[in-house]
């Protein structure tokens, strides 16, 4: 078994690649994700069981983007889930997040199926987000919500705002927006939630986490556990988020300098 290394902490950091996975991509360990998903969609549906899917995705003509998702499954009652970790910001992601579930609709319908049988499941796409997905917005105005960090998205009547169609979703998390501390921690989603965010950086599982759940995710995350073969592949995955951080960031900083400057020159 491989040996726990200081400077990586004690549990694998659910916001790497490899840990999004780890915890949430297995069959052995599917019911953390259904558990996950039924603290987002608390109220609406109750998710008993999930079948995992082929995430690599071909386009139908050679012209056509082939795309990958983080995470594919159809619920019990056939709903279609994709669920996407999102560490950096990208400016067209409310685009991407509108393809992705496109492709999937295209797909429900059988090619050559005739007549006007246009029954089509549930889809949902879960963005989980290490950054603020409209900080760049055009209008400049903070979303006034109690709930700042989570997006919850249908198609709506924008007059009545009645909901138009229900089988279609978008669910996002902005982790940097959620600044909750212990006591706070009201729902399950809460939970869940400052779990994402500081796992990575706790050394045993706290009392305020009290569901049966979380205790298997300190369980399983311990990387102390993990095999010399997934240790490598935490490690480089851990490396290139911080690398890919870095870069950004030091972009950032140099726009940001850019702008400054050409702002005095100006004036």
């Amino acid at each position: 078994m491989a040996r726990s290394k200081k400077h990586l902490g004690r549990y694998v950091d659910p916001r790497t690649d490899f840990g999004w996975k780890f915890y949430f991509g297995r069959e052995d360990n599917k019911i953390l994700l259904i558990e996950f998903l039924n603290s987002l969609f608390h109220g609406e549906k109750i998710i008993s069981d999930l079948r995992y899917k082929p995430v690599e995705h071909d386009g139908d003509y050679e012209e056509m983007r082939r795309v990958v998702f983080d995470l594919h499954c159809i619920g019990s009652d056939g709903e279609v889930f994709i669920i996407e970790m999102q560490q950096l910001f990208q400016e067209f992601f409310k685009d991407r997040a509108v393809y992705y579930t496109s492709r999937l609709i295209n797909k429900q319908l059988a090619r050559g199926k005739k007549g006007s049988d246009y029954y089509l499941p549930e889809v949902y796409f879960i963005g989980i987000l290490e950054f603020d997905m409209d900080r760049n917005g055009s209008t400049g105005i903070s979303r006034v919500t109690e709930r700042p960090y989570f997006y919850d998205v249908a198609l709506c009547d924008k007059l009545t705002k009645e909901i138009f169609y229900d089988k279609l979703g978008y669910k996002m998390i902005s982790l940097p927006l959620f600044n909750k501390q212990p006591e706070e921690l009201k729902t399950v989603m809460d939970q869940w939630l400052y779990l994402l965010k500081h796992l990575s950086t706790m050394d045993r599982l706290p009392s305020f986490l009290d569901k049966r759940i979380f205790g298997l995710i300190f369980e399983i995350g311990e990387i102390g556990k993990l095999t010399e073969e997934e240790l490598m592949s935490y490690e480089a995955s851990l490396k290139h988020k911080r690398d890919a951080e870095s870069v950004f960031n030091s972009a950032k900083k140099s726009g940001e300098a850019l702008g400054h400057a050409k702002g005095l020159a100006e004036g």
